[in-house]
């Protein structure tokens, strides 16, 4: 599997790039740590660190539902707002995911393996199944916002 960008006569071939798997895996961190300290806010150090870690279980669901929402709201989750990277349509519609797909979306990333698993043109399963791509934030600001006007 490779990460390269799709040739020109790639039939696949997206109109834009995709962000690097360096800055998504960045964005993950962001999101996973936040996801982490939420937790740990609500229900206390020593209970997200006793044994048998039940607590540590709701990271992943903190994940989904702050990742979801903010990607259907704004285009992209915390950590991919901090790393300047946005989740968009790859139909061109410059409009952020509808919730039902982001949530599934979100859920496959949160099982780790459908981003292992991806095209040439750098989207993973997660993707393909929702027709969405990510993109950096200058991507977004120059295909999709000319397409919305």
């Amino acid at each position: 599997m490779s990460s390269a960008a799709p040739t020109s006569t790639d039939r696949r071939a997206l109109p834009f790039e995709t962000a690097s798997w360096a800055r998504r895996v960045l964005a993950l961190i962001v999101d996973w740590a936040l996801s982490i300290l939420v937790v740990v806010f609500f229900i206390g150090w020593d209970a997200y660190t006793a044994p048998g870690g039940a607590k540590q279980a709701l990271v992943p669901l903190v994940y989904v539902v702050e990742s979801a929402l903010l990607t259907t709201l704004v285009g992209g989750s915390f950590g991919k707002l901090v790393t300047r990277l946005r989740t968009v349509r790859v139909n061109g519609d410059p409009r952020p995911l509808d919730p039902l797909r982001t949530v599934a979306r979100q859920i496959m990333i949160a099982v780790v393996i459908p981003p292992l698993i991806f095209r040439p043109d750098g989207r993973g399963v997660h993707d393909l199944s929702c027709g969405s791509a990510t993109v950096t934030l200058q991507t977004y600001r120059s295909f999709f916002r000319r397409l919305a006007n």
